[in-house]
């Protein structure tokens, strides 16, 4: 399972990023008995066909219960609601994203320059939620709840470290929330489908802000 997530970074350090983040469950970190472990795995397959055959709206817990073999009760003793499953379904898609950042090759992963790494980080985000945008758009039922998920949280201190070494103009857990703000999901979703705009353009958006905060390849 994934450890906990540590408190955001404190004072600029020299250091790979890696040794002071580690991976976090975009639900939260949660140990399970080895029978537990193999009922939510059984679910989640379930619920991973299903949201192929019919989407995200469409996935019920009723439907997951009857494509398990289960009784409703369990995916709800398992998941609590239909935003946990949810959650729970991104969980394996996060930790691919988090391994790529974390201990990945340059010019995301550690060995380049913070500034090439935040430069990379914004695209690869970007790309990363829109293959599963369905999902996530589908799992914000709670504005606030959306800061307090560990894997954001994550990616807030992943980012608010590399401003820091990389110098940036301004506080850097302030320019860290407004670079993520800029290509949050639904945005994203709302400037591509409804808009046209390309995600290119949206990229270069993301290297634009950089570099108006002084943090330039």
């Amino acid at each position: 399972m994934t450890a906990p997530l540590p408190p955001p970074p404190g004072p600029p350090d020299t250091g790979e990023t890696r040794t002071n983040l580690t991976l976090a469950a975009v639900g939260g970190p949660e140990m399970l008995r080895a029978d537990a472990a193999r009922n939510r795995a059984l679910l989640l397959d379930a619920a991973s066909r299903l949201l192929a055959r019919c989407g995200a709206a469409d996935l019920t817990m009723e439907s997951v219960a009857a494509a398990a073999g289960v009784g409703k009760g369990t995916v709800f003793r398992r998941f609590k609601d239909r935003t946990g499953l949810l959650i729970a379904l991104l969980d394996h898609r996060e930790a691919l994203l988090q391994a790529a950042f974390l201990s990945g090759p340059p010019p995301m992963g550690p060995g380049a320059p913070a500034a090439e790494r935040l430069h990379a980080f914004g695209p690869a985000l970007m790309h990363h939620e829109s293959d599963h945008h369905e999902l996530i758009l589908a799992s914000r039922t709670d504005p606030l709840r959306t800061y307090e998920v560990p894997a954001q949280r994550l990616r807030l201190s992943h980012v608010t470290l590399l401003l820091r070494q990389a110098h940036a103009a301004g506080e850097p857990e302030l320019l860290a929330h407004t670079l993520l703000g800029s290509i949050d999901t639904p945005l994203v979703h709302h400037l591509t489908c409804e808009r046209g705009i390309g995600i290119d353009r949206l990229e270069q958006g993301w290297h634009d802000l950089l570099n108006r905060y002084g943090v330039a390849r």
